[in-house]
């Protein structure tokens, strides 16, 4: 094998873990529950995104992005894109950042209706991708 065609064969085996991040930037020992308006569910790969606006003191809302997990990991999961919707009313545990900016890692929702979705890779209680965890 060339020297070239192995280095093109080294770059294409990288570039898919290089291409995922840590969870490093999640405070794991912390849980946050945020009451709040869906303001948008994006059905995206490599992660889910709810983005959701709170209301804080004084009529001022914070806006929230919070991360999940992909797609094809909540579809197997039992979620659909039309899980949650703009506009509705929810209930969100996470993981906060650790920099004390608006987001977070998804743990669980409670819908309006008093449904609950979760992501399977929570019920442990341990923390994921943190060697020795689980």
């Amino acid at each position: 094998m060339s020297r070239a065609r192995l280095a093109a064969l080294l770059v294409a085996i990288a570039a898919p873990a290089a291409g995922h991040h840590s969870f490093a930037m999640f405070d794991q020992t912390r849980k946050l529950v945020l009451k709040g308006t869906v303001a948008a569910f994006q059905w995206t790969n490599p992660h889910a995104f709810l983005e959701l606006d709170v209301p804080g003191a004084g009529g001022a809302s914070t806006h929230w992005s919070i991360e999940l997990n992909s797609p094809n990991n909540l579809t197997r999961q039992g979620w659909r894109r039309t899980s949650i919707k703009p506009g509705d009313i929810v209930s969100v545990t996470i993981n906060p950042l650790r920099n004390g900016k608006p987001g977070g890692l998804f743990n669980a929702v409670v819908l309006a209706d008093g449904k609950v979705l979760t992501e399977k890779a929570f019920e442990t209680g341990k923390p994921i991708n943190v060697p020795g965890a689980n």
